[in-house]
């Protein structure tokens, strides 16, 4: 019998702004919402851009008046909301409009005369180039003459084509709220969303870590870019060609692994099983797989999976730019057919499109088995029953689609039938999809879609595309997706498109249902939402999400009335406990976990035995597991 993998915990942070019980979905629909969660989340969303601060628990204006939800919203409610999703990039990523270059200048003296300039010894070259004079002069300084030609890096500016980035809320910074000094962007994104998803959990996380044995806790997390600002790889591959040092930090802060660390090393203490699997914008899927696989085969009970992903800098921009994969500012005007762009509707799945978007995001779900779960009256957000990925075999071109989502898909729906019926399949499933806004993309991923609708008997599949809101961040993309995802099971809402006025006439709908609007889903509640995602290189995957309604009638069946009605007595303190920190995050009280040498373990004082082995600070013992896989070819 196989464990159920729950979600009990979700959190992080992208451009729709917090995204642990669910603002950021309703930031994303924020038309279609109640007038009650529209306001909360915009009051928290002007906490987090600094445009109102908090004080005994009151919401004051720069003058210190006190404010209610609804004078938030009456007043800031459009500059929030300019401060969100898709836009033009911000000064405090890079100037879009004056970019920092170096341009080679080729440089002769003029009518044979020689070329001279006063500088420090200390900065001359070594050796010096030979047709250089050099001439000491007083305090350290030398004249320098120059004859012939000679070349020159001279600094230059320039517009960059790529205007728009998935952002942050304007104001928040994710190294303001914790001790980060050299920490990459996306390390910092990883300390504050994964401590997001462990406060969203309404149980301390000693409770757990009590209960289960040491090795018994995973963690899987990376990036596909590595960490590329001056504190990780970027500042190390720059440091020359700046005429800079190598810091000790730049090489290992640098390593697409080291979300999974900070995480482990910072943020929960764990010594259980960790790493990251990389398979480009499926990336969050491939972990994804990493920790279900663990869970149903019993060797963790816990489980953290996501990604965090900074890409909104000059090299991955040109690098993707190059690709002519990026929306750019003219590629958008001309489609657009207006002169003035509106870079919130950059990102455009499904539509008249040029490119995707680059994002940042910062995504984590917490697994726990179903027993588990049960045991500590954990709350369940969903369930995550199979994640399939496959290849495309033989490429021509490495960046372009392949038939291996075909199998990641048609795998994904038969597995899923098998769960909820062929007919709950039909009726009660969607599909979040890649959606990348490129122009191949809406036509090959359409087509796959309708085809595979098609084989199953599905009429009018609901497809929704969360990149339209929040951008493509390249290894966490598919957690965006999963984060949306639990926002419909939660509020009934399937967002549309709303980037675009109208489905593109390339895209095959057939058996699809592709909306410009947010649909309210009313007593037709869907339960199954299929994660699909096509990443360069080959990199297919599709995830199998299921409701908490449906993973509460699985548990159900499991276990008996008797035994889940006294789980949902225990359920309601996790309960309380997780909406109090909703309701302190909401006011800025974020609580970041950040362990810089606390709780050491002193390798002297682990016990060892035949048995097991006895790790200081856990409540219980690693127990050796009875391997059997090879009993039969064993005397």
């Amino acid at each position: 019998m196989s464990r159920l993998p729950v979600i009990v915990g979700f959190g992080g942070y992208n451009a729709a702004g917090r995204s642990s019980f669910h603002h950021g979905f309703r930031r994303i629909v924020i038309e279609t919402l109640d007038a009650q969660s529209r306001q909360e989340t915009l009051a928290g969303l002007a906490v987090m851009t600094k445009l109102v601060s908090v004080t005994d628990g009151q919401y004051l204006d720069a003058e210190g008046k006190v404010l209610t939800l609804a004078e938030i919203e009456k007043r800031y409610a459009a500059e929030i909301l300019e401060s969100t999703l898709v836009r033009r990039i911000g000064k405090q990523h890079l100037d879009v409009d004056a970019a920092h270059w170096h341009k080679n200048l080729s440089v002769s003296a003029a009518d044979g005369e020689a070329v001279s300039f006063i500088t420090s010894r200390k900065q001359l070259p070594e050796p010096l180039p030979a047709n250089w004079d050099v001439e000491t002069l007083d305090n350290g300084e030398v004249r320098v003459s120059l004859k012939g030609a000679f070349d020159f890096k001279v600094d230059s500016y320039r517009e960059l084509p790529v205007k728009s980035a998935g952002q942050l809320p304007t104001g928040f910074e994710p190294g303001e709220l914790y001790n980060s000094r050299f920490h990459p962007r996306g390390l910092q994104m990883s300390v504050v969303a994964a401590t997001d998803a462990i406060r969203s959990i309404g149980l301390p996380w000693k409770d757990i870590v009590d209960r289960v044995q040491p090795d018994e806790i995973a963690v899987f997390s990376g990036s596909i870019m590595s960490q590329l600002d001056e504190y990780g790889f970027g500042g190390m591959m720059q440091s020359r060609l700046k005429g800079g040092r190598v810091t000790a930090k730049q090489c290992p802060l640098g390593l697409n692994t080291m979300p999974a660390d900070f995480i482990n090393a910072y943020v929960l203490g764990s010594v259980g099983t960790t790493g990251s699997v990389t398979g480009a914008c499926a990336t969050f899927l491939y972990n994804l797989q990493k920790g279900i696989e663990l869970i149903t085969s019993g060797q963790a009970r816990v489980a953290l999976v996501g990604n965090a992903e900074a890409p909104i800098n000059q090299e991955c921009i040109d690098g993707y730019g190059a690709m002519g994969a990026l929306a750019t500012e003219e590629g958008l005007r001309q489609i657009g057919g207006r002169e003035d762009v509106d870079f919130q509707r950059a990102s455009r799945p499904f539509g008249e499109n040029c490119g995707f978007t680059l994002a940042e995001s910062s995504q984590y779900v917490v697994l726990m088995d179903d027993a588990l779960a049960l045991e500590l009256g954990a709350d369940i957000h969903g369930a995550v029953t199979d994640v399939f990925i496959n290849a495309d075999g033989f490429k021509k071109s490495i960046s372009a689609p392949g038939p291996g989502n075909y199998l990641t898909l048609a795998k994904a729906v038969a597995a899923a039938a098998q769960l909820v019926g062929a007919d709950g399949v039909r009726e009660r499933s969607f599909v979040h999809a890649h959606g990348s806004s490129t122009p191949a993309n809406r036509v090959t991923e359409s087509e796959l879609l309708d085809r595979v609708a098609g084989a199953f008997g599905i009429k009018q599949w609901p497809i929704a595309a969360v990149k339209a809101y929040v951008g493509h961040s390249l290894a966490t993309a598919s957690g965006d997706q999963v984060i949306a995802a639990l926002g419909t099971f939660k509020y009934g809402i399937l967002p549309g498109i709303k980037t675009i006025d109208r489905v593109a006439d390339d895209v095959h709908r057939e058996h699809l249902s592709i909306e410009t609007r947010d649909r309210v889903l009313g007593d037709r509640p869907l339960d199954v939402c299929f994660i699909n995602s096509k990443g360069f290189g080959g990199n297919n995957a599709t995830g199998v999400v299921i409701s908490p309604r449906q993973a509460e009638k699985m548990l159900k069946k499991r276990y008996g009335e008797a035994a889940f009605a006294a789980y949902c007595a225990k359920r309601e303190k996790t309960r309380a406990n997780a909406e109090e920190y909703d309701r302190r995050a909401r006011l800025g009280e974020l609580d970041i976990i950040y362990n810089f040498g606390n709780d050491l373990i002193d390798e002297q004082q682990i016990e060892l035995s035949p048995e097991g082995i006895q790790v200081p600070g856990f409540a219980q013992t690693l127990r050796y597991k009875k391997d059997e896989r090879f009993a039969d070819m064993l005397d």
